[in-house]
């Protein structure tokens, strides 16, 4: 993934999320839910945004590894 000059707002995340939703593995669902309820720093924002990004279009492997990430992230706030 490459670097990201924006910063993206709460919003930002709950939308990319709405629309990534159906292509995440359903555990990890109800963590976005917590994750989305509180407040986070503009990286994690930042980062869970680009990890969300194109979700749907990353190869399997490419997947296996965003969601290793966003566990460790999701289950840590």
């Amino acid at each position: 993934m490459s670097e990201c000059k924006l910063n993206h707002s709460q919003e930002d995340v709950r939308s990319k999320f709405e629309s990534q939703e159906a292509f995440l593995p359903e555990d990890m669902k109800p963590l976005f839910e917590q994750f989305l309820t509180k407040e986070h720093t503009q990286d994690l924002l930042n980062e869970v945004f680009h990890l969300l990004k194109k979700y749907d279009l990353a190869s399997e492997e490419e997947k296996n590894q965003r969601n290793n990430r966003l566990f460790l992230v999701l289950k840590n706030v």
